[in-house]
């Protein structure tokens, strides 16, 4: 019989603080590694809060369904596993402790745990619609002009030493990011590599987000993961690296460019047309004569497609099946190379970098599916051969430097963590400088927003404040890290909460609710600094100190773009930045360097912090609707859709 568990708030409480107990020994930048260790014995060390989250052994189906919505959102911003975790723990627990204070109707709910269910449903509602109306104007006036906004330039700038590169802060972003997955080792090292790559697949003709869809969307054609090797030796190489070794390997002149053809199907005899016979015996002597017969003219049926390829210069078969031992020997023998059995991927990706079309039928070969390629040879990475090719500059694809990218590591599992993390890192990228939730809608809406008196954005503390077009959330948005956005947005939020009018239900109120999200922010900067509270009431306390001090960002922008007001970063004087670059660095009039509050731990995107925000509050109110989990009998209890990159089969403990 199938078992039924009523869900109380209690119980959704403590299903994500047992989640949180196991995330937060890794979070923030002096976080630990989490030590996995398989049922082989095999142990494995890792940051990721993905992979943490994936390696548990999730009993309740509340948890599953919890990790499932991490994973979700993590997978389209590559960040905030970790924070998603935090974020929602908080805000349940603040919830639960809201609800429990509330007094019970008995003539609306049966029993106190009803009342207390349908008090927290009513907060989580409360604050997700809050933030879906109000959240994103508050962090484009009050958040986002504390931070700085990189440009395509930035993203793709040659790095010659983090300290003197046109794209410093790019480094930060990207430091800080590897700096919570892999630690403060190789952060530096992985950040170069990441803007080196963006460098060589920059397009001029298509726009940013056009090539860091593209990377994202070919990185697993792009990399090439090496075990054995320090992560020292990653690096990137000229053109495409085909997974795969030669089944022909015939040797290719580099005096002249090498002519390669994609096959998705077979190499095969030609199907007999309308009016040709193919004359068969009968009896023991006929049926060998058929089968010597049907072999000399299958033979000589694929002669002539080698005929063909060779009339067209091509040297080189890339072929996504595998190919029949006749078509390998005709192939050796007329001194033409084969790899066969390329994934998808790889050859989609040769594709569009050659310019020309696969081709199915043999017997259809065109000039147009013929690629022109510099060479063609075997590569040997660590313990494997791979075919190492190259594309012939022709002018109509001059646009970007092909190139692949060799990860390495000392084990398969450290490989895999890199490789993880530089993906997760374009992701991140990709929805830095692709907002999310600002609309033409969005934007209207501030527009007669701003011309009412009791707006969020006229209110006492900001008389001056810009016009809202000039603070919608830009691409490329980023606010020093260490707890900065989270201090911002806290004050930001209490301030919201003050300066509204206040109804009769003060609890239920917009007010209260902002208040309330204000409280559960303070969770992320608290378990960064949770190794010196002192510093947490430090950075707290300067952070405040500098809004008061100081008058509104937005007016500091707007003299930073029309004077000469000297920008002052780590005690030096720079010439102000060029528009479209740091265009809103927090700088006084005085000239107050930005590190009164910054951090150490570089630059985080305030995009992919709405976002996980955003995620939280949703998640947050889709379980508190759960009343009844209804267990049914699995073989097992991980979950079936999840799985470690590369090791679907594995169970870790």
């Amino acid at each position: 019989m199938q078992r039924v568990e009523r869900l109380q708030l209690e119980h959704v409480l403590q299903t994500v603080c047992v989640l949180e107990s196991v995330v937060r020994r890794s979070f923030g930048p002096e976080g630990g590694q989490v030590l996995f260790t398989r049922d082989t014995g095999q142990a494995m060390l890792s940051r990721s809060g993905t992979r943490i989250l994936t390696a548990l052994r999730l009993e309740h189906p509340l948890a599953r369904m919890v990790v499932e919505c991490v994973l979700k959102h993590s997978t389209v911003t590559g960040d905030g596993s970790k924070t998603f975790i935090l974020l929602m723990a908080s805000l349940l627990r603040i919830i639960y402790t809201t609800a429990c204070k509330e007094p019970t109707v008995s003539h609306t709910y049966n029993s106190k745990a009803a009342a207390e269910a349908a008090t927290a449903r009513h907060l989580a509602d409360k604050m997700l619609a809050f933030a879906l109306e109000e959240l994103d104007d508050l962090i484009a006036i009050r958040v986002v002009p504390y931070g700085s906004c990189l440009s395509w330039e930035d993203f793709t700038a040659k790095t010659q030493s983090p300290a003197h590169s046109n794209n410093h802060s790019v480094q930060n972003l990207l430091a800080s990011f590897f700096h919570s997955r892999l630690g403060r080792t190789h952060c530096d090292l992985m950040s170069s590599l990441t803007c080196e790559l963006l460098t060589h697949w920059k397009s001029e003709n298509d726009s940013p987000s056009s090539s860091l869809h593209f990377v994202n969307d070919n990185f697993a054609a792009l990399h090439t993961p090496v075990s054995g090797f320090p992560i020292s030796c990653s690096r990137l190489i000229k053109g495409q690296v085909i997974h795969r070794d030669f089944a022909v390997l015939c040797p290719q002149t580099d005096q002249q460019p090498i002519k390669a053809v994609v096959f998705t199907g077979y190499l095969q005899p030609k199907l007999l047309s309308a009016g040709e016979v193919l004359e068969l015996g009968c009896g023991e002597q006929g049926k060998q004569r058929n089968i010597v017969q049907f072999s000399a003219w299958a033979e000589r049926s694929l002669e002539s497609v080698i005929a063909s390829l060779q009339s067209l210069g091509v040297s080189v078969l890339l072929s996504a099946a595998k190919q029949s031992a006749a078509v390998l020997a005709l192939a050796a023998q007329a001194e033409m190379s084969i790899v066969e059995c390329v994934s998808e991927d790889e050859l989609s990706l040769f594709a569009r970098l050659s310019g020309a079309t696969p081709v199915r039928d043999c017997w259809m070969i065109e000039p147009e599916h013929v690629a022109t390629l510099t060479f063609c040879r075997p590569i040997l990475l660590g313990a494997h051969r791979y075919v190492h090719l190259a594309f012939h500059d022709a002018e109509e694809r001059v646009t970007v430097k092909p190139c692949s990218l060799v990860i390495c590591g000392l084990g398969e599992g450290q490989t895999d963590q890199y490789a993880c993390a530089l993906r997760d890192a374009i992701r991140m990228l990709l929805s830095t400088w692709e907002p999310m939730g600002i609309t033409a809608t969005t934007a209207s809406k501030r527009t007669l927003q701003s011309n009412n008196s009791t707006s969020l954005h006229t209110d006492n503390q900001f008389p001056n404040a810009t016009p809202f077009k000039q603070c919608v959330l830009e691409p490329g948005c980023v606010i020093p890290a260490g707890g900065t956005f989270e201090f911002l947005l806290n004050h930001a939020l209490l301030q919201h909460g003050s300066n509204c009018s206040i109804s009769d239900d003060t609890i239920m109120g917009v007010p209260a609710v902002s208040q309330l999200l204000a409280k559960a922010l303070l969770t992320v900067p608290r378990q960064i600094y949770s190794h010196s509270p002192r510093r947490f009431l430090q950075t707290q306390t300067r952070l405040l100190s500098f809004i008061q001090n100081h008058s509104h960002p937005s007016n500091l922008s707007y003299k930073q773009e029309h004077n000469s007001v000297l920008v002052q970063v780590g005690g030096e004087s720079e010439c102000p930045p060029k528009e479209g670059k740091l265009t809103k660095l927090c700088c006084g009039e005085d000239q107050v360097s930005p590190k009164v509050f910054m951090s150490d731990s570089g630059l985080e995107s305030v995009s992919c912090k709405y976002q996980v925000l955003l995620a939280v509050l949703q998640c947050v109110s889709s379980i508190l609707r759960v009343d009844t989990v209804l267990h049914t009998h699995t073989q097992s209890h991980r979950l079936q859709n999840i799985s470690w990159e590369g090791t679907e089969d594995e169970a870790e403990d």
